[in-house]
């Protein structure tokens, strides 16, 4: 039987060389990334049989990198997420949209190897049934000075209605502030560098000009 492949995606070098000389030694064949943008060149020519993704990596964060591949139907493989300190919430969420299990760095031996092989052996998730009918609730918001309505589901868990707000929410004042992320920081009460994370994961893009975030929506 053919060796599973795994492809590790972290931004550190120390946890790319320690993950693949233990899955090695257990013989799987081990692919590394160093980012969002070599993983993807990797899912574009293959398909591995497991996905170990780490969290905050720069660029693209391993949540947008797992909602990408699920717009994409590239979900086709096990995703494992790996969080540092302070990240287990944001894990969590990887798992609603589509990762199987996440680890908690530091990575302790036998709990790697167990979900790995948990991982590999039940495969990738099905694909959840969408709702027949959603129910919604229309807002009209006036953003430089014209009128424009926008839905919220409501027939939604609570975690995906919030997010469905926080993007609605950030993306109001992004506009409002022609894309000016310090003063949005400001006004909605974030640290500049949470607000660029936060925006990351809800998919929200806006450019970096002379330490400034502009949105691109």
């Amino acid at each position: 039987m053919a060796s599973k492949q795994i492809l590790v995606v972290d931004d550190e070098v120390g946890i790319r060389e320690l993950l693949s000389e233990i899955l090695f030694d257990e013989g799987y064949q081990v692919h590394l990334a160093e980012n969002a943008g070599q993983a993807r060149a990797y899912r574009s020519e293959h398909e591995p049989d497991l996905v170990l993704l780490d969290i905050w990596m720069p660029e693209t964060d391993g949540v947008t990198l797992l909602k990408e591949w699920v717009e994409q139907e590239l979900l086709t493989m096990p995703v494992v997420m790996m969080s540092g300190h302070g990240t287990i919430e944001t894990a969590v969420e990887a798992t609603r949209i589509g990762a199987v299990d996440f680890l908690e760095k530091p990575i302790s031996l036998q709990k790697l190897l167990d979900t790995v092989a948990k991982a590999i052996r039940e495969g990738a998730p099905k694909p959840q049934a969408q709702h027949t009918e959603m129910q919604s609730q229309q807002v009209t918001l006036n953003i430089g000075g014209q009128a424009q309505q926008f839905s919220l589901p409501l027939d939604l868990p609570l975690r995906e209605a919030r997010e469905h707000f926080d993007a609605l929410y950030f993306s109001y004042h992004l506009q409002e502030e022609a894309g000016n992320v310090s003063r949005v920081a400001d006004k909605v009460g974030l640290e500049r560098t949470h607000l660029y994370r936060k925006l990351k994961q809800l998919g929200i893009k806006f450019a970096k000009k002379g330490g400034e975030g502009e949105s691109t929506q």
